[in-house]
């Protein structure tokens, strides 16, 4: 975001005693719950115009502005945080800076290259969350930013929990913080979620905390919607309520994890999986995340073009359908048991559309 100062004593702009736009732009809420605090950027991007400025208190005003002006931006963002809070947000354009250079790809989000993307707000239903995507690419790759809330890191799964009584080790329920990119292979007129009425076939990138980000990837798989039964599928109930068959397969290649069994006691509590480089279609996707003050920022980068017949291959002169979401799109049920939930039952919310911008 590029910096514009505002004075700091309820004066008009000047070249002394001046605070910098982020902080002077941040919208205030009382009692506002905590996972929003980054619609800051965004809403500072919207809404603090060019202009002269003066500050009271907690409020911006310029020369241009009235008081209408002051309540048609608080209007907007009590619809916005609102929108978040329950409601399906509508479609709407990602637009991907073309940049000169490819950002580092280490989940610090720290690269000047992402600063010449705007950010984008969307949600993720399951989990009540707001995601903000950020997209950019090169000559030969599209980069992906992605940053959403989490109380707690979690970066277990399935691990090893030892029964003593039966002298064996047993799977626990820890799992781990997951993201997801569903993308159409069925055209732009494609329903992607669990519910769809019409079949459809989706590339997955699948960013997992434990088993894929140690190695600096995502997994990529393809996911296909039938209403004709086929062995390996999870039965869902489409929007009409007419029986769909998931079925969900791993690219070709290695993945970048492989589970790891223990015959003998090696501690109460151990890890199930070791990682390992991927191969083949499966080591498309680099991917790298950081947690950090509650927050998980996530980097992903990908060919273009891979040339592998399991992926999606995107052409800058067109438009692609996609979704995002926060959980496992696999068509289960919640599960109390677990460390979380809802892991498994993800589904798109919204229908995202990428275009590249020039």
């Amino acid at each position: 975001m590029h910096r514009r100062t505002f004075p700091t004593d309820g004066s008009r702009a000047g070249p002394h005693n001046s605070i910098d736009q982020t902080e002077a732009a941040q919208v205030q809420f009382n009692n506002a719950d905590p996972r929003y605090g980054f619609l800051v950027e965004i809403l500072s991007e919207r809404f603090v115009a060019q202009g002269r400025y003066f500050k009271y208190g907690n409020n911006i005003f310029n020369d241009r502005w009235n008081m209408f002006n002051i309540l048609a931006i608080g209007f907007y963002t009590t619809a916005l945080i609102l929108t978040i809070g329950g409601h399906l947000l509508a479609g709407q354009n990602i637009i991907a800076a073309k940049v000169n250079r490819a950002p580092v790809i280490d989940g610090r989000a720290d690269d000047p290259v992402w600063e010449q993307s705007r950010s984008y707000l969307t949600q993720d239903k399951k989990s009540g969350i707001a995601v903000t995507l950020k997209a950019v690419y090169t000559d030969n790759r599209i980069f992906f930013l992605v940053r959403f809330p989490d109380q707690d890191e979690s970066t277990l799964h399935k691990d090893w929990v030892w029964n003593p009584g039966l002298g064996i080790y047993e799977m626990g329920s820890k799992r781990e913080d997951t993201f997801v990119f569903k993308w159409s292979m069925s055209g732009n007129r494609a329903d992607l979620s669990l519910e769809s009425d019409k079949s459809y076939r989706a590339d997955i990138w699948f960013w997992k905390a434990n088993r894929t980000d140690p190695s600096g990837f995502a997994d990529d798989k393809i996911q296909q919607l039938t209403f004709n039964p086929a062995p390996k599928t999870k039965t869902v109930t489409s929007r009409t309520g007419k029986t769909a068959y998931l079925s969900r397969r791993g690219d070709e290649g290695d993945s970048a994890y492989k589970s790891v069994i223990f015959n003998e006691y090696q501690g109460d509590r151990i890890p199930r999986f070791k990682s390992q480089p991927p191969s083949g279609s499966r080591a498309d996707i680099l991917a790298k995340g950081l947690w950090q003050n509650h927050q998980w920022t996530i980097e992903f980068s990908r060919r273009l073009n891979t040339g592998h017949l399991d992926d999606i291959q995107f052409d800058p002169t067109s438009k692609y359908l996609f979704g995002i979401s926060r959980y496992e799109i696999a068509g289960r049920k919640p599960d109390p048991a677990l460390s979380q939930p809802l892991y498994g039952c993800g589904d798109i919310s919204e229908n995202l559309f990428l275009i590249f911008g020039r």
